[in-house]
């Protein structure tokens, strides 16, 4: 079907869709890898474009013929370079559409259940558990997600499918405790695991006041299907990471609300 029809020029509506389509993947892949020095490669990449291009227009053999190496290894090449990012992309769109579909699902059929449901106890708990580690400047990872969650896949750190109680989380990222390095994964109203190693965040748009426990918090919502709490040990200060995004210093009520938003 041609919406357009200016002189020589088409315009059908598979070609705005093909145009949308592509600028869409194009904010992804921006998305992915702002702030990261694969970033800083890509550049490098479309100058090398722009520089082949014009050699081409000029004709000079000698570098045409030095540049075709590179090109002709060029995908190769780029593969072995881009294979976190490239990982990393599919990962998130794998989970992005995973994400939108049950959240769908959860909104067209389940909403009124599953808010009539909320354990306001567990709520509690976490939100105690979260103010006293950081009265006491105790460090923590508190991350909440769901079995689709590639971290779930990767089955590190250790199992524990417990209650939820304040006690236990405390006690868990005491010093002196075996389970206290890595981070807790919740979810539904069960602590899952505990002593999981979280992917830490590529991005130099962190600031550097935020230390490897930050950059893991930011860097699993990033590829994953998770919100994550963080306490600093530093500070004192909870902070809150969701789609690579982080929110520092939350008071009282506010954590509150982080917490309430993970059950909905």
């Amino acid at each position: 079907m041609i919406l357009f029809d200016i002189g020589f020029i088409n315009i059908r509506f598979l070609d705005i869709l093909d145009i949308l389509i592509v600028a869409y993947f194009l904010y992804l892949i921006y998305k992915l890898l702002k702030g990261t020095i694969a970033f800083n490669i890509i550049i490098g990449v479309l100058v090398f474009s722009a520089i082949w291009w014009l050699v081409n227009i000029l004709k000079m053999q000698l570098l045409i013929l030095l540049l075709g190496k590179f090109v002709a290894f060029g995908v190769i090449i780029l593969i072995i370079i881009f294979q976190p990012e490239v990982r990393r992309f599919f990962l998130y769109l794998g989970n992005s559409t995973l994400k939108g579909r049950f959240k769908f699902i959860n909104k067209l059929f389940f909403q009124k259940f599953n808010n009539q449901n909320i354990d306001l106890k567990v709520v509690k708990e976490i939100q105690t558990a979260l103010i006293n580690l950081a009265s006491e400047k105790t460090g923590a990872l508190i991350v909440f997600t769901d079995f689709n969650d590639s971290i779930i896949n990767e089955k590190n750190g250790i199992v524990l499918d417990a209650k939820i109680s304040h006690e236990l989380i405390e006690s868990i990222f005491k010093k002196d405790s075996p389970l206290h390095d890595g981070a807790m994964i919740i979810i539904g109203n069960r602590i899952y695991s505990v002593g999981t190693i979280l992917p830490v965040s590529p991005s130099t748009d962190i600031s550097s006041n935020y230390g490897t426990r930050h950059r893991a918090g930011i860097g699993i919502t990033e590829i994953g299907n998770s919100s994550v709490f963080i306490v600093s040990e530093e500070t004192g200060k909870i902070a809150f990471s969701n789609g690579g995004q982080l929110e520092t210093n939350l008071s009282k009520e506010q954590v509150l609300e982080r917490i309430l938003a993970q059950f909905k």
